[in-house]
Order: structure tokens, then C-alpha cells, then sequence
């Protein structure tokens, strides 16, 4: 028999994922009884940001950390509730709400949860490798994409182009030059370090043929930023010429830039990927901790650049 969702393609978009969802909600509820547990794996997200609370929650608080509707956590709580694993109690701010807990029970099923959760969570992220080795971050990125900008609006909106992260072909070789060059000339006072002079007018030798990788940002046509992904070493990559056309910064796309370095990094089995910068960047320094860098020493294999006053690096 056919399947008809892998037929629709993109329009069972949701459908796949709630398939998907239901399987994995399955196995997990299999589990559990396997280890004589009486839990349910739909539980799980709200019985741990109970556990992981300092005090009593309530049901808007739980729905707005875990992004779930204020119904679907109602329903939960009823479950834990019914299973002895919660306390309700009034709460003394807000007469329409109630404050919840876990039970001392519930606290004490946490001892027999967390071995289970070990496991399971080894063997999703060797299920979700399987579709791509950033599976969590790509969700992650898609999650915050439809919170960002609605499913419902961009299709009343049309289907307008939508930026795309592209990997160098020969003729976006000049966009490299034509986008990096002129900052990097504000920046040292126009007059281009050795590295510099090679690398601007020569990506594809200087960071394909040596195992590397150009990334160029794509919009209605247009190309509006760059970044090469450059290799260290068998296990380590840097990334550099991150630059974004003047005139479409803080929409996001310097992000998406990087993301695509982290992907393709954890594609190619890395450890690490490194950056160097200056400290007239503050903005940029922001966005590289929230993506999770820290500050570093420079690597033996890194060749430091004289104008870098800040090295960074991203455990993978």
C-alpha cells in the first residue's frame, strides 16, 4: 500500500510530523512500562519543568516555557494529578489560577525517570543523525521561524522568495570580493593584510581546495552576504569573511549564515569550529555567545591574523 502522506509531499508537512511525534510517544510510553514505570511519555515536557522549578508554577507560566497551548497543559497536570504526582493549591496573586507542584511522590519518581530519559535521549540523537546530524538545531530554526513569521501569514502573503543559504559555484565568486572587500578596506585603513589580498580574490583556492566550504546568502535574486568555513584540521574548522551587505543587517541573516558553518561542520563529523575577531564588534560578540561561542586561546593550527584581538570557540 502506498503512503499517502509521502506522496503529498510538503502539504503533509504537519501530518508527518505528528506521525512522527506519536511514534516516538509510543515507543516511549513502551518503555516505560519496560522498566516499571507508570508514566506517559506526553507528560514528560510538563513533569520537567515541574521538576526543574524552584516553586509552585502556574498553567500560563508551564504553557509559555514549553510552548504549549494553556489546554493541552490542563489536560496534563489533570493526568499527573489523577496519578498522584502533582499538588494544586490556590494561588494567593491571582484568584482565576492555581499553582502547581510536584507531589512527593512525584519528586521521588524523579530518581527512576532520569536513567530512562538518559537512555531515550542516546537513542533519539542517534535516530535524528540519521536524518541530519543538526536535527535539533534545524528544529530549533524551524520552530523559531513559524513564532517569527506565522504559517497563515506567509501564505496569505504569497509566495514571495525567501532567503536561501547557497554553497559557492563559480559565478558568485566575484560577490566574495564585492561584499568583504570594501569593509575589510575601512577596517585596516586600505591597506589589505597578505592573507587578506589572497583570500578576497581567491575563495576557491583559498578555502575549497583546502577541504573548506563558501556559503553566500541569497534574496530575491540578490546576494547580500558571505562566509567561508575554513579547515583547520581533520576535526576543526574556522569560520571567516562573515560580511553582510550594509543595507539588510539585523534581519537575521549574519545568523543564518553561521548556522549553515555549524551544520556543515557537524556534517563533516568536526569537534570545534573557531572564529577570530576584533573588539570594535560588540553586536557581532552578542550573536556568537548566544550561538554558544567562548572566548578561547588560539588553537596551535590557527594562523592568527594581525588585526585579531578575540578568538572564540564553539564545542560541537
Amino acid at each position: 500500500m502506498s503512503d499517502v502522506l509521502n506522496e503529498l509531499s510538503y502539504l503533509a508537512g504537519a501530518s508527518r510530523f505528528r506521525r512522527i511525534s506519536e511514534k516516538l510517544q509510543h515507543d516511549g510510553d513502551k518503555i516505560y512500562q519496560g522498566a516499571n514505570i507508570r508514566f506517559k511519555a506526553s507528560w514528560f515536557s510538563v513533569y520537567y519543568v515541574l521538576a526543574k522549578a524552584k516553586s509552585p508554577a502556574s498553567i500560563l507560566k508551564i504553557s509559555a516555557q514549553i510552548g504549549f497551548s494553556h489546554i493541552t497543559v490542563k489536560n496534563i497536570l489533570g493526568e499527573l494529578k489523577n496519578e498522584g504526582l502533582v499538588s494544586v493549591q490556590a494561588n494567593p496573586n491571582d484568584k482565576r489560577s492555581k499553582l502547581v507542584e510536584l507531589s512527593p511522590k512525584g519528586i521521588q519518581l524523579q530518581k527512576q525517570l532520569e536513567p530512562v530519559w538518559l537512555s531515550f535521549s542516546n537513542t533519539i540523537k542517534e535516530l535524528f543523525s540519521l536524518g541530519h546530524p543538526d536535527m535539533i538545531n534545524i528544529l530549533d530554526r524551524l520552530d523559531r521561524e513559524i513564532h517569527q513569521n506565522p504559517i497563515h501569514d506567509r501564505v496569505l502573503k504569497g509566495s514571495g522568495e525567501a532567503l536561501k543559504i547557497i554553497d559557492y559555484r563559480p559565478s558568485l565568486k566575484k560577490y566574495f570580493y564585492q561584499l568583504a572587500g570594501p569593509w575589510l578596506l575601512r577596517v585596516l585603513g586600505g591597506v589589505l593584510e597578505d592573507d587578506d589580498q589572497f583570500t578576497l580574490h581567491n575563495p576557491d583556492k583559498a578555502y575549497l581546495e583546502k577541504g573548506g566550504f563558501l556559503f553566500f546568502a541569497k534574496f530575491n535574486q540578490e546576494i547580500l552576504g558571505c562566509v567561508a568555513l575554513k579547515r583547520l584540521d581533520e576535526n576543526t574548522f574556522e569560520f571567516a569573511k562573515l560580511f553582510i551587505n550594509p543595507n539588510y543587517r539585523k534581519l537575521g541573516i549574519a545568523t543564518k549564515l553561521i548556522e549553515r558553518c555549524i551544520s556543515r561542520c557537524l556534517e563533516n563529523e568536526a569537534t570545534e569550529l573557531w572564529l577570530q575577531t576584533t573588539m570594535s564588534m560588540p553586536e557581532a560578540h552578542r550573536l556568537y555567545y548566544k550561538l554558544g561561542f567562548e572566548d578561547r586561546q588560539a588553537p596551535s593550527q590557527m594562523e592568527v591574523l594581525k588585526r585579531t584581538e578575540k578568538i572564540m570557540c564553539l564545542s560541537l
